[in-house]
């Protein structure tokens, strides 16, 4: 369907105190206010990480990334984020660095997918493992997300599916393959408690019946890894017309009796997703020379740099 109808603006047009509200959000200087970006000095592949203790940073993430990008320039400081913009292997590549979970995640997509001309966005990070394959250090390539948080049901129902695009899945696989690292595919769990709400205790060991349950029956569902992030980046994404996935390590898992390990497998997840990137732009440029029918055969083909896998 097309027309007037089906522009979601409409709405907008026709809410009672849209003159009262900046139609695009807060800017301060002329800069998208929440995230100090310079949207144009903003690439097209954009990795979104957190300021995470339990990664064992020995300094912000998108400054520990930024040192591994070849002429990187810090273009947005906020307070509460931190950009950069550099190099991987000739591809141009932005870093944001933000506090934990879906609501922080919001604030800088609104502000990426708003004012930039960005179109790839990875969640890169810790998680804990859920299911019992999902070992320490290993890394994990979210192929869905189960929104198990709040924040994107003010966007869209719960059963809206947070999928993965499927680029970003076979980059990230890819690179993974190419680097020898221990990877999984598969999906991933969102939730915005980091306690009770993934079957840990709350404070003085509060419990309720149905938290001994959580962690089992998302094993026994298959998924594999939980974080506070995937699901804002993959669902506004696939809402806006982009791509979105995440690369996460696994610290610990409760169910395999996988004691937490600080810092596991982080190296890993942020080589993959750098790797994940270089692969992505190979693709795309891959799909233009060819005026879009390039098949995800032929990007993974040995000619284009990894060996299949046998």
């Amino acid at each position: 369907m097309t027309g007037p109808d089906w522009n979601p603006a409409r709405l907008y047009d026709e809410y009672r105190f849209s003159g009262s509200l900046p139609r695009r959000g807060l800017l301060v200087d002329g800069r998208p206010a929440l995230s100090g970006i310079t949207p144009e000095q903003v690439a097209r592949y954009v990795l979104i990480t957190v300021r995470d203790p339990l990664c064992a940073y020995d300094e912000d993430p998108a400054e520990q990334f930024a040192g591994r990008l070849d002429d990187a320039e810090r273009i947005g400081s906020s307070g509460m984020f931190t950009v950069y913009t550099g190099g991987y292997e000739g591809v141009p590549v932005t870093v944001v660095s933000g506090g934990s979970g879906s609501p922080e995640a919001e604030l800088v997509m609104h502000e990426l997918l708003e004012f930039t001309e960005a179109d790839t966005f990875v969640r890169v990070g810790g998680s804990g493992g859920i299911h019992p394959r999902a070992e320490p250090g290993d890394v994990v390539v979210t192929t869905g997300v189960v929104r198990d948080e709040g924040m994107t049901r003010a966007y869209v129902p719960a059963s809206y599916p947070a999928v993965a695009h499927h680029d970003v899945v076979l980059a990230m696989s890819l690179a993974a393959e190419e680097l020898g690292c221990a990877y999984h595919q598969g999906v991933t769990r969102s939730s915005d408690s980091d306690f009770v709400g993934v079957g840990r205790p709350g404070v003085g060991a509060y419990f309720q019946p149905w938290h001994q349950d959580v962690l089992e029956v998302w094993a026994r569902a298959g998924v594999l890894n939980g974080d506070r992030e995937s699901a804002a980046i993959v669902t506004l994404a696939a809402l806006f017309g982009k791509r979105g996935g995440s690369v996460c390590s696994v610290a610990d898992n409760v169910v395999a009796d996988r004691p937490f390990t600080a810092g596991a497998g982080h190296v890993a997840a942020m080589d993959v997703a750098l790797r994940g990137v270089v692969r992505l732009a190979r693709l795309d440029a891959m799909r233009a020379a060819s005026g879009g029918r390039v098949s995800w055969r032929a990007a993974s083909h040995p000619a284009n740099g990894v060996a299949e896998k046998h």
